[in-house]
């Protein structure tokens, strides 16, 4: 199926699947299913049946499954499977916003739509492109590490910014929060990678959260409280300034 064309006319083929696990979850997993063994060994079957558990529950946190990307040039989608907490207008981060001197042009700094997707330990934490186009810069700050469901967590806590422009212009930030859990953001890409939407970028471990600045002039299609879907979900439509309400059942 990667690869795979597929569409609301019915071309193609769709079959359920064991999601295969990322090259991260396999080193983490081993590790812990070596020590229930050892404890196996021992005969500690009060320890090793909850380190078989453990195990379990690390391979499942990096499940990495495959997921079908809307081919819409208009279209954003989610960076993050996880659940809408906070949708504000704000101004996009500092760091995007100067001159970083490698010629790049930086973000303009006047207030935009900013939504953030929450990712518990029981979501997928492989994060994808909300776009396609040209890397232009991946920021790392160092931070703490408070809870990444408080709207202070997008400026205190450890956090990696990247920024997208595509071939016609449009620029797009999104940015991983390490949470209380989290401890580490992984990187799959670099400044000067071409991707496309949808692609594998990055991953945090352990809990997290993702924030994506929409461009001006463009609302969010999704609603506070709803559930997403990295790399399905279409999370806005590019110059949609649409209100959209929702409710509750």
């Amino acid at each position: 199926m990667p690869g795979e064309i597929l569409d609301n006319q019915g071309r193609g083929e769709a079959s359920w699947r064991w999601p295969s696990i990322h090259s991260e979850g396999r080193k983490f997993g081993a590790i812990v299913a070596g020590v229930c063994l050892f404890t196996v060994i021992l005969g500690w079957s009060w320890l090793a049946w909850p380190l078989a558990v453990l195990t379990l529950g690390v391979l499942a946190f990096f499940r990495d499954p495959q997921r079908v990307v809307p081919q819409d040039e208009r279209a954003i989608v989610s960076p993050a499977d996880g659940l809408v907490t906070l949708i504000r207008k704000v101004p996009p981060p500092r760091e995007l916003t100067m001159d970083d001197g490698s010629g790049t042009r930086p973000l303009d700094p006047e207030p935009v739509t900013r939504v953030s997707i929450f990712m518990s330990v029981f979501d997928v934490h492989i994060n994808r492109a909300p776009i396609g186009g040209t890397v232009r810069r991946v920021v790392y700050i160092p931070g703490k590490f408070v809870n990444a469901d408080l709207d202070k967590a997008s400026e205190e806590n450890e956090r990696q910014h990247v920024m997208i422009e595509r071939g016609d212009g449009v620029t797009l930030c999104f940015t991983q929060i390490a949470g209380l859990i989290a401890r580490r953001i992984v990187p799959f890409v670099k400044p000067g990678d071409m991707i496309a939407g949808g692609q594998r970028v990055g991953l945090i471990r352990f809990g997290s959260r993702v924030d994506v600045y929409l461009p001006l002039g463009t609302e969010p299609r999704v609603l506070l409280g709803q559930k997403v879907i990295a790399g399905e979900t279409v999370l806005a439509e590019l110059g949609d300034a649409r209100v959209i309400e929702g409710i509750a059942q």
